[in-house]
């Protein structure tokens, strides 16, 4: 991507200033799965995980839903993104950030330089929840399994908690996204960045410059590893 539609995109976020980076693909040594996730077997692999999700009756969710929303993007990414559950848009159409908060992600996921077949897109929980309430406990539990094995498929270099929802239930905690942002977490032995919601953006334009922030650390956090 040049650095004009660069701009571009920057600029539909709402923010003037960019940032030169250097390259973030260059090849490192990737970690072995059972290092992090030790349960994951050999027989895993994608095409059995997608079918689990597709046909999961764990929780009450499965009852209200027209689709799950599996994921998508590139399944070896060194980006993968989590949000908090499907929206409307992700329910009729079976995909991750879709709707307009899904466009703004997309913005922000050019303003790294990558496109979203670079990165790989997942949600906490795979179906949506009425009125796109918060996700509750069980339902969160019910998907758990299913979140850790896409993390151990892709083996990502850097994960992304988008929004409060995904960043407390991922980290276990109930701190505000305030104290969460900023700061380098694990996840395993993955570095983990907590951003905004690009729903939450779209509410609170004046925090736009902060999400370019959150994006520039996440930036320095992957290149430190390299």
């Amino acid at each position: 991507m040049d650095n004009n539609l660069r701009l571009q995109y920057l600029d539909a976020m709402g923010i003037t200033v960019w940032l030169p980076r250097d390259a973030l693909r260059e090849t490192v040594e990737i970690k072995k799965v059972e290092d992090d996730f030790p349960f994951i077997s050999e027989a895993n692999n994608w095409e059995q995980l997608a079918n689990e999700v597709a046909a999961c009756t764990k929780c009450g969710l499965c009852a209200t839903r027209k689709n799950t929303v599996f994921g998508s993007g590139n399944k070896t990414a060194d980006w993968l993104f989590i949000g908090e559950g499907p929206g409307q848009h992700e329910d009729e159409q079976g995909l991750p950030f879709v709707g307009n908060a899904g466009q703004l992600l997309t913005e922000m996921i050019r303003a790294l330089g990558l496109g979203r077949d670079e990165v790989y897109i997942a949600n906490i929980v795979k179906c949506r929840p009425p009125n796109n309430r918060d996700p509750h406990a069980d339902e969160v539990a019910s998907c758990h399994d299913y979140l850790q094995r896409q993390i151990a498929l892709v083996q990502p270099k850097v994960i992304l908690a988008v929004g409060r929802i995904a960043a407390q239930t991922l980290l276990n905690t109930d701190a505000p996204l305030s104290k969460l942002r900023g700061k380098v977490h694990t996840l395993g032995a993955t570095p983990l960045i907590v951003v905004y919601h690009p729903a939450y953006l779209l509410r609170s334009l004046l925090e736009k410059r902060k999400a370019w922030q959150d994006l520039q650390f996440a930036m320095r956090t992957l290149q430190e590893q390299q």
